[in-house]
């Protein structure tokens, strides 16, 4: 059953694309018991940097080690949204410590993240109330190019050209 929200479809280069093979995507992880296993075996040693996660259609976490490409963690699928996350142990149970939306590959908006909070409460993980650094991605309508937005300056690096003050990374999102 897919989520309501939006669909982002990989718009990266084509060279991580190239790396999607079959059974490559990250371990999905739907309830503490599959993240606890996870987090247990040999991705306890990528657990002390964050790593790359993505929320795939069906809202399932898929997480794989930080230098995993977004697009291999979703096998090549849409999400509904990706980025980084670091867990922490508190009070006995994971949580989160940090997440953000940093996919240049994916590039979602920071209104992603009720697909994020709900695919970590369905896998019994502590989340803060949204991602704790949010990144902006616009496109240029003048050069095409992409850019992350900075300090509330939407200006593109590349032309000087205004940014739209809203997502347009994909016009077939949605």
């Amino acid at each position: 059953m897919e989520l309501r929200g939006w669909n982002y479809r990989y718009v990266g280069p084509a060279e991580p694309r190239a790396l999607v093979r079959p059974g490559g995507e990250g371990r999905s992880i739907r309830s503490a018991a599959e993240f606890e296993d996870w987090a247990s075996g040999p991705a306890a040693a990528d657990l002390s940097e964050p790593v790359t996660f993505v929320v795939d259609r069906a809202g399932v976490l898929r997480l794989a080690p930080r230098r995993s490409e977004h697009v291999v963690c979703a096998g090549g699928d849409r999400v509904l949204s990706a980025g980084e996350i670091a867990f922490g142990r508190e009070a006995g149970r994971w949580v989160v410590r940090a997440v953000s939306n940093q996919s240049t590959g994916y590039c979602p908006d920071g209104g992603s993240w009720p697909a994020v909070a709900q695919a970590l409460d369905a896998a019994g993980i502590g989340h803060p109330s949204g991602f704790t650094h949010e990144v902006v991605f616009r496109r240029c309508p003048a050069c095409a190019q992409l850019n992350i937005v900075r300090d509330g300056y939407f200006v593109c690096v590349f032309c000087d050209a205004s940014l739209p003050p809203a997502w347009n990374v994909d016009p077939s999102a949605g």
